[in-house]
């Protein structure tokens, strides 16, 4: 079993011996990667109201934005939405949405040097 920053991996063959180990990372809301002599085989994720409501595919996407793993561009890009639609969705599934344009900052700060 392997347990890095973003997923937990588990082979087949630790599964076989001991099952508590997924179940143990589900509870703890990980994604899972299954695997067979190094190979991937399947996904185990746990499952919340949100998959139900709102489609496997949007609660993968939004679970991932609020852990960290997807930038408001990926996740937008993945759902095939406007930035603004994504902001609006990310804020009603209450995940917290910062929109903020890095070229407008460096021209503020270079305003700002400017007038030391």
């Amino acid at each position: 079993m392997y347990k890095g920053n973003e997923m937990q991996t588990i082979g087949i063959k630790d599964l076989q011996k001991n099952p508590a180990i997924l179940t143990r990372s589900l509870e703890a809301d990980e994604y899972t990667m299954i695997t067979k002599r190094s190979t991937p085989i399947g996904l185990a994720i746990s499952f919340d109201d949100t998959i139900i409501d709102s489609g496997l595919k949007t609660a993968l996407m939004v679970d991932a934005y609020k852990k960290g793993y997807l930038s408001l561009g990926q996740f937008s890009k993945a759902l095939s939405l406007k930035k603004d639609e994504a902001m609006k969705m990310l804020s009603m599934m209450d995940a917290n949405v910062i929109n903020y344009d890095f070229e407008d900052d460096l021209k503020f700060l270079d305003a700002f040097d400017g007038h030391k």
